[in-house]
């Protein structure tokens, strides 16, 4: 079983900056994928970013159109956790943002792909 716990979202100006944390717990986590979703109010959770990490490499990170140049996914494994930098916050990144991982196959960009989500956190960017 695997267990991820979100933090650091809150309410930010735009143009602002925050960083969420995932903690993971369950599994080994230096040879994985992990990402983040995001969902609004009254929309489908959407792709943010997923990244795959190995012991040999420092891995590869996709990114959503919609955050790419803004957003930065990073990790530390000395504390199984895993960042999302983000920066240049825009009104339209408000949502509940969630950590997932146990990819299974199909797309990295769907949500169904994904066995394990934490419980969210709340961002909220103000205009």
């Amino acid at each position: 079983q695997v267990q991820l716990v979100e933090s650091g979202g809150g309410l930010v100006q735009a143009g602002g900056s925050l960083r969420l944390s995932c903690a993971a717990s369950g599994r080994t986590f230096s040879s994985s994928i992990m990402g983040w979703f995001r969902q609004a109010p009254g929309k489908e959770r959407e792709f943010v970013a997923v990244s795959r990490w190995s012991d040999e490499s420092d891995g590869i990170t996709y990114y959503a159109d919609s955050v790419k140049g803004r957003f930065t996914v990073s990790r530390d494994n000395t504390k199984d956790t895993m960042y999302l930098q983000m920066n240049n916050l825009k009104p339209e990144d408000s949502a509940v943002y969630y950590c997932v991982t146990g990819y299974r196959r199909g797309h990295y960009a769907s949500a169904s792909e994904y066995e394990y989500w934490g419980q969210g956190t709340q961002v909220t960017v103000s205009s």
